[in-house]
């Protein structure tokens, strides 16, 4: 008898290879566009956003705060989203980490409009974490949550994102000018937009 994955049409079984390419290329466009945020003196949303905060409020190294920030939620990711996705997650953090500390050494941009890289730098955000969420993966902290809404209880991923990086851009008033807020928040939409379009459940049959 077949096992139900297998009897539904058109459904394939992502390989470890497979796997390792998309977490690897998700990763890399996420390091991208949050280089060009950093660049610009903007933050994303989510944990990246909070390890901005701490970086510009403290000079502390984005690299290293983002990926101690992450350090509570793997109890959570592993009971909620269980071992496989932890795994996969918790490679992508550390990546994402290392990409963030030494991204700076090898791109820089002479000149760069806030506007751009809110909307340049919130798509490749939104691409990479969708490489990543159809891989069973994610970068951890608060998308955790938002992919358990979505898995577990329908909810949009995008969506419920969108409002918990409205708390954390309401922070970002603290620490960084009015306009720079308003330039991230046009990143943040532009990321949660294209998920909440691109990501949806049963659009993407694979495991």
């Amino acid at each position: 008898m077949s096992t139900p994955n297998t009897a539904i049409p058109g459904f394939q079984r992502h390989t470890p290879l497979d796997d390792a390419q998309a977490i690897f290329t998700g990763v890399l466009f996420v390091s991208l566009g949050l280089l060009l945020f950093r660049q610009a003196g903007l933050l994303s949303g989510g944990t990246a956003g909070i390890a901005f905060l701490l970086h510009y409020a403290s000079g502390g190294d984005p690299g290293l705060l983002f990926f101690v920030i992450n350090l509570p939620f793997w109890w959570l990711s592993w009971r909620l989203m269980g071992r496989v996705f932890t795994l996969k997650t918790f490679a992508a953090v550390a990546l994402l980490s290392l990409a963030m500390a030494v991204s700076p050494s090898f791109v820089r941009f002479e000149a760069l409009h806030p506007a751009y890289s809110a909307v340049a730098g919130g798509l490749l955000l939104g691409a990479g974490c969708l490489f990543l969420a159809r891989h069973k993966a994610s970068l951890g902290g608060v998308l955790v949550t938002s992919l358990w809404a979505q898995e577990r209880l329908g909810m949009s991923a995008g969506r419920v994102q969108l409002g918990i990086d409205a708390v954390i851009l309401a922070s970002a008033l603290f620490v960084l000018p009015l306009d720079k807020v308003g330039y991230a928040l046009l990143g943040s939409v532009a990321m949660n937009v294209f998920l909440a379009v691109n990501h949806k459940p049963g659009r993407y049959r694979a495991a």
